[in-house]
């Protein structure tokens, strides 16, 4: 497969938004956010998305350089409209401002409204770590996805993250609520490849792991079944209620999607005990949870984002592997 450093593909989605009418500053925030997805192997939400997000900066349905704004405060939380710029700068400003709060409050939440896509939501939750933070987000989508018990999609795959700040790596959950994200999907479709385990249904109503059918009917299945479709619409119902924005019904009158809600918390560690005991409790779930006899022979036991640490290491040092059809469209921006 071919490999491009990550410097030339950050330089490469710096030029194209630059061409596109950015500013330097927001071009070069979202060209590095773009970038390090893919680095992280999270290449669906990378390269793999940028030639969707341009094609929405043509339609209108992305405002060049619009920033989000502050709309109203409530002490430790605050309302704020994205005023449909870029998604992943937008988020990267809301969770810094979560963050900025929690180093006042304890605790800071940024509802944000009228937003797009933030690509990886996981990005967020490393970037309130690094900041010292737990962090936890989750977003609204258009309607892809049907509730427990219905033919059509009604709620959406609505991702949820959760991260807790680590010396040796930070540990993060970052997952959409259907069993496999698009993306994924996508990617498995495309690299001819079966789903471990079935992912949703064809267009006859049977369950299936063929990526390909997944792709065509786009009738994914919840985690858990009930459960996921559950935690599906509470999480829309808070993103719309907090942010006083669009729940996923509405986004579906769209012609696409955007203007969305996203939530952004923060809580600050050092405001809730000896951040050293802390660190060794952290330390030691994480020994125990690894101490498990793997299920199979030479098997290992992982904690959420181990892998993403190993993948950024390996790709800083080799290059990131791309498909090359993406790359060309990107490189044909120019």
């Amino acid at each position: 497969m071919m490999r491009v450093m990550y410097d030339e593909m950050k330089t490469v989605f710096y030029q194209v938004l630059i061409k596109m009418g950015f500013n330097a500053e927001l071009a070069m925030e979202n060209a590095k956010l773009f970038a390090e997805n893919s680095l992280d192997g999270i290449y669906t939400h990378g390269l793999n998305r940028f030639p969707r997000t341009i094609d929405y900066i043509k339609k209108g349905y992305i405002k060049i350089n619009a920033v989000p704004v502050i709309v109203n405060s409530f002490g430790a939380l605050e309302q704020w409209d994205g005023q449909m710029g870029i998604g992943p700068s937008n988020a990267k400003k809301a969770m810094a401002r979560a963050a900025e709060l929690a180093s006042s409050y304890g605790l800071g939440c940024v509802a944000l409204r009228n937003t797009n896509h933030w690509m990886r939501g996981g990005a967020y939750g490393l970037q309130a770590a690094d900041l010292g933070c737990i962090g936890i987000c989750f977003t609204n989508t258009i309607p892809n996805m049907p509730p427990w018990g219905g033919k059509e999609n009604r709620i959406g795959n609505n991702p949820f993250i959760i991260s807790v700040p680590t010396k040796n790596g930070h540990i993060m959950l970052d997952m959409a609520v259907s069993q496999y994200s698009f993306g994924m999907i996508e990617r498995m479709a495309k690299e001819e490849k079966m789903l471990p385990v079935p992912g949703g249904y064809d267009a006859e109503g049977h369950l299936t792991n063929d990526p390909k059918l997944l792709w065509e009917s786009q009738h994914v299945l919840p985690i858990g079944f009930w459960k996921g479709s559950g935690l599906s619409i509470m999480l829309d119902m808070l993103a719309a209620i907090l942010s006083q924005g669009n729940s996923t019904y509405e986004i579906g009158k769209l012609p696409a999607e955007f203007s969305i809600c996203q939530i952004f918390i923060a809580f600050d560690i050092k405001k809730f005990g000896d951040t050293s005991a802390i660190e060794k409790m952290i330390e030691d779930t994480v020994s125990y949870i690894k101490s498990s006899a793997p299920l199979e022979d030479g098997g290992k036991v992982y904690y959420p984002n181990e892998r993403s640490v190993a993948t950024r290491n390996e790709n800083l040092e080799k290059g990131i592997p791309v498909d090359e059809s993406y790359w060309d469209e990107v490189l044909s921006c120019l």
